[in-house]
């Protein structure tokens, strides 16, 4: 008998070992980082590379690609898939068995350190049980919470947050690059409320990460429906926060399962928008469960380092992009925490609560594990107005995934407003505006924030000089006056969309305006990173 007991337990231990899983596979260092920093345009954008300029954000090894050699040993060694890789963590997502993968430490001295999905096979990792009770079904994932410029059925959504002022102000996000990372966007490029887009070449491209294919107007259709809730447009009907940005659009969401790979894509995408210069993300997913519920994450995990979607975004922000994601909605459920990526730190979150501005009872709740406040903030996501992807008429739907979207247009025409704040600086101002923020509660986060306060108290931080600059005449026809005694100013004239249209240091104390279109102007005047700003007519 107890030889029988025995073999049991040998061959359990067989099998077991021998069980596909996923890992992350990380390497030591980028031999070619030297090369790469030298030359940027060879791993970003000239627009990725002024962002960062912009936020004095210095070029890192973080920006530099995995080594090829390094890449290519993995992904030639023997049992391991390569499923998706990531600069930011220099690291490769790998599928095989557990044998294989801890083989690639061994094999490889570019290897660095191994971490399985399951966390119980990680070194000085205690196995862990996850309550049957936190298992979900992730087959129709996207479902709605049932219940079942004019801007039509979408003003509650538009006017609770103001960003019809910001509208109002000509901030529509126009000269903004935003990239939606979701499940996919069928009929994005027929449908009637995207033709403002598709006319004005507003769509600048995208990718389908889990099929790795070109065509990413396909997959689930919940990605059209977050789209539409930032650039849809239908004329006295229907229009988004931010109508007139350009959008990237990924997919990294396998909407018939839920597995650790989607945060590996995750990565790869917002790296992808990184270089291109992109300058806000949203993000309508989050990850706590999963098919496999050896890999699920605990609350303790959600502490904004722990989960890799979450390590991805912190860096990220680290570059200078604004990501807006969604809380979850799990708010009712035994699970009633935010997920991951929305633990991290720099992750702008976005809870939902309804048109009379009530919390929605299946917003997630924080704080993190970790103890900081989560949500950020609120916006409207309970019977919230989307353009349906099949026949284009406008419905109501329910969920974070739409009050993210709400909120990430508007993020993105305020920055428009002021394009020299950084990303930390014009998150922090939206806090500060929201209506709880000195009172932040679990559910509602600072509150719901208010963008015509906090573009008119950035309005009125002018900057004290030693003498005080006078603009005149304004109206101008031809030649603008600027009264000061000041040395080393740089100015700037913005037009009221935001795209900067003149650019240098102040060589006399006058410019010659004779060529501007008719029109209002935004003149900047910088000293020592301190602002000032007057507005001006063109005659």
């Amino acid at each position: 008998m107890r030889k029988l007991l025995l073999f049991y337990f040998l061959l359990h231990g067989l099998v077991a070992f021998s069980q596909v899983e996923d890992a992350w596979v990380f390497f030591k260092n980028k031999p070619q980082a030297s090369t790469y920093l030298s030359n940027p345009t060879s791993m970003l954008t000239q627009r990725s590379i002024d962002r960062r300029t912009r936020q004095q954000i210095a070029l890192d090894e973080k920006d530099v690609p995995i080594d090829a050699t390094y890449y290519n040993q993995v992904k030639n060694a023997s049992g391991i898939t390569v499923l998706a890789k990531s600069k930011w963590l220099n690291a490769v997502h790998v599928r095989g068995t557990q044998s294989d993968i801890n083989a690639l430490k061994s094999t490889f001295s570019s290897v660095n350190q191994i971490e399985f999905a399951n966390k119980s096979l990680n070194a000085k990792s205690s196995t862990r049980s996850v309550p049957a009770k936190e298992k979900i079904s992730y087959q129709n994932k996207f479902a709605s919470i049932k219940a079942d410029f004019n801007y039509g059925v979408a003003t509650d959504q538009v006017t609770m947050i103001k960003a019809d002022f910001l509208h109002k102000q000509g901030f529509t996000g126009d000269g903004m690059y935003m990239a939606v990372i979701d499940a996919g966007f069928p009929n994005v490029n027929t449908l009637e409320a995207f033709k403002r887009l598709r006319d004005n070449n507003k769509i600048l491209g995208g990718y389908d990460f889990v099929n790795r294919s070109t065509n990413f107007y396909s997959g689930h259709y919940h990605g059209t429906h977050v789209l539409s809730d930032i650039a849809g447009y239908i004329e006295n009907e229907f229009v988004g926060t931010a109508p007139d940005a350009s959008f990237y659009l990924f997919i990294t969401e396998d909407s018939a399962n839920e597995s650790p790979l989607e945060e590996s894509l995750w990565v790869e995408a917002a790296e992808r928008a990184d270089s291109l210069g992109v300058d806000v993300v949203n993000t309508s997913l989050s990850y706590s469960t999963f098919d496999n519920t050896n890999y699920n994450y605990t609350y303790a995990d959600m502490d904004g380092k722990t989960a890799f979607i979450t390590r991805g975004a912190e860096i990220g922000v680290s570059r200078g992009m604004i990501f807006v994601n969604s809380a979850g909605n799990s708010g009712n459920s035994t699970w009633k925490y935010i997920s991951a990526p929305a633990d991290a730190p720099s992750v702008f979150t976005v809870g939902a609560v309804n048109a009379s501005r009530t919390i929605a009872s299946f917003s997630s709740y924080g704080p993190t594990s970790d103890g900081r406040v989560k949500p950020d903030v609120l916006a409207h996501g309970q019977n919230v107005y989307v353009v349906n992807y099949q026949n284009g008429s406008t419905i109501t739907t329910n969920g974070t995934s739409f009050s993210s979207p709400v909120l990430a247009g508007a993020v993105a025409s305020f920055w428009q407003a002021f394009p020299s704040l950084t990303n930390t600086e014009v998150m922090q101002k939206i806090r500060e505006s929201a209506d709880r923020y000195n009172n932040p509660t679990d559910q509602y986060g600072y509150g719901i924030p208010n963008f015509e306060k906090t573009y008119a108290t950035l309005s009125n931080e002018n900057i004290t000089f030693t003498d005080a600059i006078k603009v005149y005449p304004n109206p101008v026809e031809n030649w603008l006056m600027i009264d000061s005694e000041e040395n080393n100013l740089k100015v700037s004239i913005v037009t009221t969309l935001g795209r900067i249209i003149y650019n240098e240091k102040m060589q006399a104390k006058r410019m010659d305006v004779s060529e501007l279109a008719k029109g209002m102007y935004i003149l900047q005047l910088e000293k020592g990173g301190q602002l000032q700003r007057t507005k001006f007519i063109k005659k």
